[in-house]
């Protein structure tokens, strides 16, 4: 490949990126879109897209699932960035059949906390972790969502939270759990303290959505403010300049699995567990589908009914006739 042809694939990468920063994807959604895509002009040997058609995405997906042996979930993922690519980016609409993804090993059901040994967990954590845990478990929220959440989204009177675009789904709103309210308050007078701090010394910024940076006087605000920040300032990738980011999630990861093992629990817990178990257990307690589908932020009821299956209906309510 010339050097001219490698100056337009990154062109094209850079406009890429500009498209998913002016819908203010998250900046792990960036990073998988752009390696989705980088690979599959790789795959083949570094085509333009424009030149491109279904039949090479299908060949792609194809490779994934054939050679690569990776999930469906995995293959929609590559599928998604390359959709996105050409209908946001190059304003080409493809027909994708939808026979594309092929189906892979039976999907593994979630892995379900009993009540008993969510308390159990919630017990053996303290701090920061044990109130991100239980908004985890009492909102049902993706561990990027607890993350990311800023000081606005909390309603305090109407005990609920508001979460933004997760996942390209668009806004919902989830429980905000009685129970937090309190060490919430007090956890968010503590944040304050240290963004005042910030702000006496020069600092003070968060990260804004793109389309919100050209309102840079938002960044200081408090409002804007992740709830749970990071003990120290880092340098944005995109304005170059030093703010407070959120928490990395490897420490609540880590937290969490040690809180599991010290409780005893014999299951891979991990703190997506905990959104699965809000899931099942609202269910459990009489919910319809379609308010925890709503509460979840999913968008296609079936992605839920995967619940019902946990619930494990078939064995655990129904009367063996040798009881009789």
């Amino acid at each position: 490949m010339d050097n001219s042809s490698k100056q337009d694939g990154k062109k094209l990468l850079d406009q890429v990126r500009d498209v998913i920063q002016k819908k203010h994807y998250s900046p792990r959604t960036e990073k998988t879109y752009l390696d989705w895509i980088r690979q599959y002009i790789l795959f083949h040997n570094k085509k333009h897209p424009r030149e491109m058609g279904v039949s090479e995405v299908q060949a792609f997906i194809s490779h994934l699932a054939g050679e690569r042996i990776v999930s469906p979930s995995t293959q929609n993922q590559a599928l998604s960035a390359i959709i996105f690519l050409y209908k946001y980016v190059l304003l080409i609409n493809l027909q994708i059949p939808t026979d594309t993804i092929r189906p892979g090993q039976l999907k593994s059901l979630p892995v379900i906390l009993t009540p008993q040994e969510i308390r159990a967990v919630i017990k053996n954590l303290d701090g920061v972790s044990k109130l991100m845990t239980q908004l985890l478990y009492g909102g049902g929220l993706r561990v990027m969502e607890c993350l990311m959440l800023r000081v606005k989204d909390i309603d305090f009177k109407n005990h609920q939270i508001h979460v933004h675009e997760s996942k390209g789904d668009g806004d919902r709103l989830t429980i905000l759990p009685k129970i937090v309210v309190e060490s919430l308050q007090s956890h968010l007078s503590i944040v304050k303290t240290i963004h005042e701090k910030d702000l006496i010394q020069g600092f003070g910024e968060t990260t804004l959505p793109s389309s919100l940076m050209k309102y840079s006087s938002m960044s200081k605000s408090w409002g804007w403010q992740y709830i749970f920040p990071a003990p120290t300032l880092s340098i944005d990738p995109i304005t170059k300049t030093e703010k407070r980011h959120h928490v990395h999630e490897s420490g609540l990861q880590k937290s969490i699995r040690k809180a599991a093992e010290e409780a005893k629990i014999n299951k891979r817990v991990t703190p997506h567990t905990f959104r699965h178990s809000f899931a099942a257990h609202l269910l459990q307690n009489g919910y319809d589908i379609r308010t925890v589908q709503e509460l979840l932020g999913h968008k296609d009821i079936k992605t839920t009914m995967i619940y019902t299956q946990v619930l494990q209906r078939g064995s655990h309510e129904v009367k063996s006739p040798l009881d009789d």
